[in-house]
């Protein structure tokens, strides 16, 4: 960049909490700076969401400022030098600059530090190690402005070096260039991370899990994806195929439907095509039951179509409900060969906008008023009738329903 950007105009810099806590920490000798992607965010002119803060101040002396200001100071990380600080509610991580002291291998022994440049130094990426001032200058140390106006995502230093101290940095670099990058990923970067792909098996499944989802969230998911595929990375990932048409579809439908990106949607575009594909990535990233059950519930989407008239659809939005309805039918609309622009297709996912599914009105007295005993007879009546009724595209009349549960009752005499 030709000129070094500012950041005096951002309110949430300049006002509120975060003036107060560097007002806090920036003063009798110590320095403190808002780092990493709050900086990063707002130089893209993107929102800001979590702000972190790097000081030269010590924890212990962090904790005591913080607490005599009224604040409130959690030790989250205090190992590596990290108070999660909270005013009025809102948390900040507050870290003390860091700098390697001794090499040996891949690992180093750490300090606390005075020197804001051997901190950016340690960090991973050159985006991520932007700190911006009190006053609302910029510091860079590592060329992070040039890489970030030519939307580049670049390790510090040797990349090699840099995976080696966290495997997980191998999809970060993925996560952040789908992000932030444009065109093809940094070379060196890219080869650093095919050299150690081996140590992805290292990481917990929680933590890929979590870089995962972030990803295709990202505006260029799909080449970044589709990068990885060709690299032998997302198979190692997903430990399976990777469907990346569907995956780049789903992302047109939700914006044609007009719903919001939903990561775990686009997983299953990605990499389910049967049951057994959602029980597989259940285990291999660990997710928490209701994604898990959000999978699961995308098995038959094949037989969706728009062709099986209204009444079907509303019959499926009645046994699924809306949330794993509308999954089911973009999933479906992401798979076939209409485009995002399909009128049948918008006209069936958006069922739910415009049908409310009723609560069946019969109940268990109804048909022991019929002479159902209680028991497996009584479940199996019921059964039948709710089955007759959505056949029947949900009658509301008393007539109606009274015939269905009539004859209902009556099978289940007759069969037993």
């Amino acid at each position: 960049m030709t000129q070094t950007p500012h950041l005096a105009d951002a309110a949430w810099l300049t006002q509120g909490d975060v003036a107060r806590l560097l007002a806090l920490l920036n003063r009798d000798g110590e320095e403190a700076r808002v780092v990493g992607g709050a900086v990063r965010n707002a130089l893209l002119h993107i929102p800001v969401d979590e702000i972190d803060l790097a000081t030269t101040a010590l924890p212990d002396e962090v904790t005591r400022r913080v607490e005599a200001a009224g604040g409130k100071a959690i030790p989250t990380g205090i190992e590596h030098g990290t108070v999660t600080v909270v005013f009025d509610g809102r948390p900040f991580e507050v870290t003390t600059l860091r700098e390697d002291v001794e090499t040996f291998g891949r690992k180093a022994r750490v300090a606390f530090g005075r020197d804001w440049k051997k901190d950016a130094e340690r960090r991973d990426f050159t985006i991520n190690a932007l700190s911006a001032a009190a006053d609302g200058v910029v510091h860079d140390y590592v060329g992070g402005l040039d890489d970030l106006a030519a939307r580049r995502v670049r390790f510090i230093g040797a990349p090699q070096q840099r995976i080696e101290e966290d495997f997980l940095r191998i999809l970060r670099f993925f996560r952040f260039h789908a992000h932030f990058g444009h065109d093809h990923p940094d070379a060196a970067g890219l080869h650093a991370c095919i050299v150690l792909r081996a140590g992805l098996a290292t990481l917990s499944r929680e933590r890929v899990r979590g870089e995962l989802l972030k990803l295709l969230l990202a505006a260029h998911a799909t080449p970044t994806l589709a990068v990885m595929t060709e690299s032998g990375l997302l198979g190692i990932v997903l430990a399976g195929v990777g469907f990346l048409a569907g995956f780049e579809n789903m992302c047109k439908v939700e914006t044609a439907l007009g719903v919001g990106a939903d990561p775990v949607r686009r997983l299953g575009a990605l990499a389910v095509w049967i049951a057994e594909d959602a029980l597989r990535l259940t285990q291999r990233l660990r997710l928490a039951n209701a994604e898990s059950d959000q999978l699961l519930a995308l098995e038959d989407w094949w037989r969706v179509t728009p062709e099986t008239g209204a009444a079907a659809g509303r019959a499926l939005l009645y046994r699924l409900g809306p949330r794993a309805f509308t999954d089911r039918v973009l999933l479906a609309w992401a798979r076939s060969r209409a485009g995002a622009a399909d009128g049948a297709w918008l006209g069936l996912a958006r069922l739910p906008d415009r049908w409310t599914a009723p609560v069946f009105p019969l109940k268990a007295a109804d048909f022991m008023r019929r002479g159902v005993a209680a028991g497996p007879s009584l479940g199996a009546a019921m059964r039948a009738a709710e089955a007759a009724w959505i056949a029947a595209d949900f009658p509301v009349d008393a007539a109606a329903v009274e015939a269905i549960a009539d004859r209902a009752a009556r099978d289940i005499s007759e069969a037993n």
